[in-house]
């Protein structure tokens, strides 16, 4: 019998074995985001959590040079600057080229406080529609049938801008007594590309004034939570995720807004499919007051008038980049009660480096039982409250999950400090809170 025929099989048997030994961490490696970043002087480590045996045979090169194996010591970002890494295995299979970006350690003095939030959204946002009845009793929606949608923001009447409800509804009732049609430009929700309606107002003898079938609002309030305050630029960040409009749920396009300082006067529990809230009132003596620049996934941010006060924590603390965080332990800093800042045990159960479209970086789970007793878990008002693993901001809550209120997702600390402007990109960032029960007026 020949030798070789009888090796054969022993042959594809050892292949297919390691083929299948080798199946999880080649998926695991070639899951690797395409981008990350350490600091300065933390190790370049990539952290699969696979048993060794089974990744020791995937080698890294950075810039070209043989760096480390996985298992092995993994080497130190010794400065800033950009990194090309080349995995392979058995050292000459490509399987996955990435960039590690280094950048400095960044220092942040975490949150906790509790926040009043206004903005003032671009032009008036459409929050509803109406038919309007005329004369002779019959109804009519001029905005509609000119293809208005829910959503879409208000910008110009006749040329000129408009910028409050109140304006709006006088621009046409005023325009409407002409009887000649109104252009009105909006931005689509969709799109925001701007478009034009022509539309012509209509007596409504409700409301006793011309109409064209619209419900507009131009701003919303809520209360939140600080997440971290950079004292070299003096910029903050807060509540980690985007603003929306209550009765949209679009993004609102920022046309200016303020911060302030806000105290919490009770809480209203969470429970399966009912989130709770807590309860505050804006209150200028809390020694918090800023402007709102940016509103984004990951949160809002801008710059404090001075530095806030903070009862719990004045020392600043590392940001930690997204490979640093660690499934398990961590803390939040929230205030459930006046304007007193507390820590409350939770766990990292999940970090998810791909979710930054989306702002959510991590899934936390509540664990502290004084915490739980008070709140059922994750409510509205404590989104923004700082995650802190290590000595190090890792993150803030964001979201939580209706059915667990034990549960929800977290913000990365990283993907917030890039938005804020408080890392420099040299080497390269819903559900609402609590809004307020403003007025809705009909135009």
């Amino acid at each position: 019998m020949d030798y070789r025929k009888q090796k054969l099989p022993a042959v594809l048997l050892v292949v297919i074995f390691l083929g299948l030994c080798l199946q999880l961490p080649f998926q695991v490696v070639q899951n690797l985001p395409p981008q990350q970043r350490v600091a300065v002087g933390e190790k370049i480590d990539f952290q699969l959590n696979l048993p060794k045996i089974f990744t020791d045979q995937f080698e890294f090169k950075i810039d070209g040079v043989p760096a480390f194996y996985l298992g092995q010591a993994a080497p130190v970002a010794a400065k800033p600057g950009e990194l090309k890494v080349q995995v392979k295995l058995f050292g000459f299979i490509p399987v996955r080229e990435m960039m590690v970006s280094v950048v400095p350690e960044i220092k942040v003095i975490p949150g906790g406080q509790a926040i009043g939030v206004m903005m003032n959204s671009e032009g008036v946002m459409v929050v509803g529609r109406s038919s309007i009845i005329d004369g002779q009793g019959k109804r009519h929606n001029p905005a509609a049938e000119a293809g208005v949608k829910l959503g879409d923001i208000l910008i110009k009447i006749n040329g000129v801008k408009v910028e409050t409800e109140g304006q709006v509804r006088d621009q046409i009732n005023n325009l409407g007594k002409t009887g000649k049609p109104l252009v009105l430009i909006l931005k689509s929700k969709n799109t925001q590309k701007p478009y034009n309606a022509t539309i012509t107002p209509i007596f409504c003898n409700e409301t006793k004034r011309y109409r064209v079938g619209l419900f507009v609002r131009d701003s919303t309030a809520g209360v939140g939570t600080m997440t971290f305050y950079h004292p070299e630029t003096r910029s903050y960040g807060a509540l980690g995720h985007i603003i929306t409009d209550v009765d949209t749920c679009q993004p609102i396009n920022l046309n200016g807004g303020k911060v302030v300082g806000a105290t919490i006067e009770g809480i209203r529990m969470g429970k399966k499919g009912q989130p709770g809230e807590k309860l505050g009132v804006f209150s200028a003596e809390e020694g918090i007051s800023g402007n709102i620049i940016k509103n984004t996934n990951c949160g809002i941010f801008g710059i404090l008038d001075q530095e806030p006060k903070n009862n719990y924590s004045k020392r600043a603390i590392p940001v930690a980049m997204t490979a640093e965080i660690q499934e398990g332990p961590a803390e939040i800093y929230t205030v459930l009660n006046n304007n007193r800042i507390e820590k409350f045990s939770i766990e990292v159960q999940q970090v998810i480096p791909n979710g930054k479209a989306e702002g959510k970086g991590m899934i936390i789970k509540i664990t502290d039982p004084r915490l739980l007793a008070k709140t059922g878990g994750i409510i509205q008002g404590m989104s923004g409250s700082p995650i802190v693993q290590d000595n190090k901001l890792i993150g803030a809550v964001t979201h939580v999950f209706v059915n667990d209120p034990a549960r929800g997702y977290g913000v990365l600390a990283e993907w917030m400090l890039y938005n804020s402007g408080a890392i420099s990109k040299h080497v390269s960032i819903r559900k609402n809170e609590k809004n307020d029960e403003r007025s809705i007026i009909a135009c």
